[in-house]
């Protein structure tokens, strides 16, 4: 197959190639495969992402065209971008001895890897790949072989606000969600603060065709004196300044959906009254001699672990095992770094509606974006978002509108150092196969030197010859400890 212009392909080992490589590069890749995420276009910011599972693909060509499409040719994609600042024949990813590289294809704007220009480069895991105005992540040991090769999604894709994703894993299990939305099984649903539990809850609660409202209670927030009061409702009488009755938080949520969040933080005496109502199906108010039946849907969220707080006795063991009737761990937002596009397009309808469609980043924006941890999840980048729009003041959002803490921290855990960028010596052709076998093959054994020797059918002797020729530090391709 010709490449986008229509020109024979150059052949992989023809150009010259960066040597570094990051030392978090692991000596083999996860279980799973390898796939390519198209996750943002900083002057589309809306433009949907897309997933690319490279399991039966060994060769990407990526160049500019008027709309996004994929072909396939046996196990080459052609992939065309609607992004002006991407050539006609941008950049090429190729797989050798089952490790993935890029090269650029002499492209007008270049090519960068986690901010770093590069000609020719390996690629690890998360890597962020930059072409003109498009940003793309490589992963490996992605989990879900069972979705399609190429997946498009779209931020408002999903069945209800907050799921639409990238990741086919997660996606399975927001369908699974679906499933049970009709239902009147309880949900659990675990994560580190500020990872969209509330939101999971709020689209359980649409999908799930009840007429009643969404009554959210943080349960770490009621007083502990006034818990019981708070959720179940007292009358009259019942104790010093209850001069009325009051329904309660649970019957609030009659006909619709009752939200605990933090459920960990509930008191055991209050745990042991949600079980009665959770059995019984009714509420007996602080005061009351007769209970009051009630219909809602329990949707609990916590980021604690429950079953270690059940061994250590400050959570009920049997009001686990009734709440836990579907669980869903939403991960944190740096293991989801492929999907803070489809978020901040989600952020960005939220907050302008049909203006969001206006909005531009910087590249340097984008990169500062995906490059940061993100401690406080979601949460963080919603607030990041809203105050980005209102410091960009209706121009390109710029590093300059982003957060002090977000601009600062450029290498928390999940984010990314950029790659140093060394000077290439003169090499004939020959020299430039042998060099891009050598790397390829210290790739795919984790910097052993032996055993990239075995894969090339060399002595080890004659390998480190050449290693020290071509001037590659294999300690460069070891994992972290």
């Amino acid at each position: 197959m010709d490449d986008l212009n229509g020109q024979s392909n150059v052949p992989v080992g023809s150009a010259s190639r960066t040597l570094s490589r990051p030392g978090h590069v692991k000596r083999a890749p996860p279980r799973g495969e390898a796939c390519l995420f198209f996750v943002f276009q900083a002057d589309r910011p809306l433009l949907p992402g897309m997933r690319c599972s490279l399991a039966k693909i060994d060769e990407i060509a990526i160049g500019r065209g008027s709309e996004r499409r994929v072909t396939t040719d046996g196990r080459r994609l052609a992939v065309e971008l609607p992004d002006l600042w991407v050539s006609s024949r941008h950049a090429r990813l190729n797989r050798v001895l089952g490790a993935w590289g890029i090269e650029d294809c002499k492209s007008r704007n270049g090519t960068l890897v986690n901010g770093v220009p590069v000609e020719r480069s390996p690629l690890a895991d998360g890597d962020l790949i930059e072409l003109g105005q498009s940003f793309l992540i490589f992963r490996e040991g992605v989990a879900g072989s069972d979705a399609p090769a190429v997946a498009e999604v779209d931020h408002r894709q999903g069945a209800a606000p907050g799921l639409a994703t990238l990741s086919a894993e997660l996606a399975g299990e927001f369908e699974r969600l679906q499933t049970m939305a009709r239902s009147r099984v309880p949900v659990v649903v675990r994560g580190e603060s500020g990872t969209g539990k509330e939101m999971i809850a709020w689209a359980l609660h649409c999908l799930s065709g009840r007429t009643g409202t969404l009554q959210a209670v943080n349960c770490g927030s009621l007083p502990s004196t006034l818990v019981e009061s708070e959720l179940f409702g007292f009358r009259k009488g019942a104790f010093s300044g209850a001069t009325e009755d009051r329904p309660g938080l649970v019957r609030s949520a009659e006909g619709g959906t009752l939200f605990l969040d933090e459920i960990g933080d509930l008191p055991l005496p209050a745990q042991a009254a949600l079980l009665r109502v959770l059995q019984e199906g009714e509420v007996l108010p602080v005061g009351a001699t007769r209970p009051v039946k009630v219909d809602f849907r329990l949707v609990a969220a916590t980021h604690r672990d429950l079953d270690a707080l059940v061994e250590s006795d400050r959570f009920r063991a049997d009001l686990l095992a009734r709440i836990g009737g579907f669980t869903i761990t939403l991960p944190p937002l740096r293991e989801r770094r492929e999907d803070i596009g489809l978020i901040v397009a989600e952020l960005l309808r939220r907050n302008l509606r049909e203006q969001a469609a206006e909005v531009a980043f910087s590249p340097s924006a984008v990169r500062t974006l995906f490059g940061y941890a993100w401690p406080f999840n979601i949460r963080e980048l919603d607030r990041c978002v809203e105050a980005a729009i209102v410091l960009s003041a209706s121009g390109p959002i710029d590093v300059a509108h982003l957060p002090a803490a977000v601009t600062a921290i450029r290498s928390q855990r999940g984010a990314r150092e950029p790659r140093a960028k060394r000077a290439e010596p003169a090499l004939s052709e020959l020299d430039r196969k042998r060099r891009d076998d050598i790397i390829a093959a210290l790739t795919a054994s984790g910097g052993n030197v032996s055993a990239a020797s075995r894969v090339l059918g060399k002595a080890r002797a004659q390998v480190q010859r050449w290693i020290k020729r071509y001037a590659i530090d294999p300690r460069s391709f070891r994992p972290s400890p």
